[in-house]
């Protein structure tokens, strides 16, 4: 991504020079969050699922916690693995999968970072793989087989339990759309512009979409519809069951005589809205039924991250994004008015991630990670590893990805029950009681 990025340089500053303002149609197709009842719990309780790039399908990137997994962490295992880490693992129950740029798929064991398989599918990747639970398949997307420029790639679906080779299917551009498995189909984009629905379980294709230009980011699925933007510009909504085109709308910057900016961002999709940053240098906000253009809000740089969003208690919908400078910033979901915004002091490139309260995001200029409390955008969290997209969870812990290496996040809540220990506050208590003698 850093060839394209500098490429890219001179067109994308174009575009910020002489894009259109703000615009904000605040009350266009926008759903206000309901409170849902909680639901019972389950007797069984089921493995835990992080399965795909955003967490569900909607590609939110919000896991609600509460203050469970809230820092301060302490450091477990850590796992090297000597390549350029651009995108997060997934996970199913106990078992963390990820991709390195190298074309290297591997299982690891979560409580202990030991690896559990390790295979080689191609020398060029750049995006996270996706699970099929029902298949127990792992889709891993290829940029390349043959040397590290983009071409000749395919889809891996490797098996969950031993990394063997299932089904792979071939795709001649290249892919570096993080796949979405939903159901009985996975589907992903290619650096032409072809978006495919493969069957899961063996690959065979069941339809695909010609878009106007490179797919890079993947599809979101919400509402019955597949959304996504390409390369040229425009974004799309489309049905899953046959590829048939709902709507396709373009970035303003067109409308005024200059070439739209480029979506590398994965959309993220809720309350009834579409949201995806752009190279233009704006985060838009799409109506999900329609494609009308809801507010697009301009940063001081190119937008290359996929957004956050989310409804916290005490501040309203919103939308969470880094921009290239240096910025990150809380949009109000429903108008795109900046909420709050905190400066990074380097790039922002990768993808932030938001667990329970506290929204994690990447330095790319200073390799860092830093969380920030989302309802202020006051720092709380820092570690020096991190480059793009830079953190996952399970229900116990968080798992944070540096430049080469994956680190277990013990927060310190959980590493207190594991020990049997006490809180401060606990203690204290004890004491007064007289417990414990």
């Amino acid at each position: 991504m850093a060839v394209l990025l500098v490429l890219a340089g001179g067109a994308v500053a174009f575009v910020l020079l002489h894009s259109p303002g703000n615009v904000s149609h605040p009350n266009l197709e926008f759903t206000s969050p309901t409170v849902s009842r909680p639901k019972t719990k389950p007797k069984v309780v089921p493995p835990f699922e992080w399965p795909r790039y955003g967490y569900d399908a909607a590609r939110t990137r919000y896991f609600a916690s509460g203050h469970a997994l809230d820092p301060p962490f302490k450091v477990g295992w850590k796992f090297e693995d000597f390549a350029l880490l651009e995108f997060p693992p997934v996970i199913y129950g106990r078992t963390l999968f990820v991709v390195d740029d190298d074309g290297s798929a591997k299982a690891l064991d979560a409580a202990t970072g030991h690896k559990l398989w390790e295979t080689k599918v191609g020398t060029l990747a750049a995006a996270s793989p996706a699970l099929g639970i029902p298949q127990r398949l792992l889709f891993v997307p290829i940029l390349s087989t043959h040397g590290h420029a983009p071409g000749k790639g395919r889809l891996v679906a490797l098996s969950m339990n031993t990394g063997r080779v299932v089904w792979s299917h071939s795709v001649p551009a290249g892919t570096e759309s993080s796949p979405l498995a939903f159901s009985d189909s996975v589907y992903f984009g290619d650096q032409r512009g072809k978006v495919y629905s493969l069957r899961a379980a063996d690959g065979h294709l069941n339809w695909t979409f010609s878009a106007h230009a490179a797919v890079k980011g993947g599809p979101a699925l919400a509402y019955g519809r597949l959304y996504f933007g390409d390369y040229a510009g425009r974004a799309y909504a489309l049905d899953p069951a046959n590829g048939h085109k709902i709507w396709a709308v373009t970035t303003s910057g067109a409308e005024f005589g200059f070439g739209s900016g480029n979506f590398y961002s994965t959309p993220a999709v809720a309350f009834g809205r579409v949201y995806m940053g752009n190279t233009d240098g704006r985060v838009y906000s799409f109506g999900a039924r329609t494609g009308r253009l809801a507010w697009a809000t301009s940063t001081g740089a190119y937008v290359y991250a996929s957004p956050v969003v989310a409804d916290l208690p005490g501040v309203g919908p919103t939308v969470y994004e880094g921009s290239y400078d240096g910025t990150f910033y809380a949009f109000n979901a429903q108008s795109g008015r900046i909420r709050w915004s905190h400066r990074a002091g380097g790039r922002i490139s990768g993808s932030a991630t938001l667990v329970g309260r506290i929204v994690y995001f990447s330095n790319l200029a200073a390799r860092t990670t830093i969380g920030l409390d989302a309802r202020t955008g006051h720092q709380v969290f820092g570690f020096p590893d991190g480059a793009f997209n830079p953190i996952v969870c399970d229900d116990g812990t968080v798992y944070l990805t540096g430049y080469t290496k994956l680190y277990q996040m013990i927060p310190s809540r959980a590493s207190r029950r594991a020990s049997g220990a006490k809180s401060p506050a606990k203690r204290r208590q004890s004491r007064r009681s007289g417990a414990g003698k």
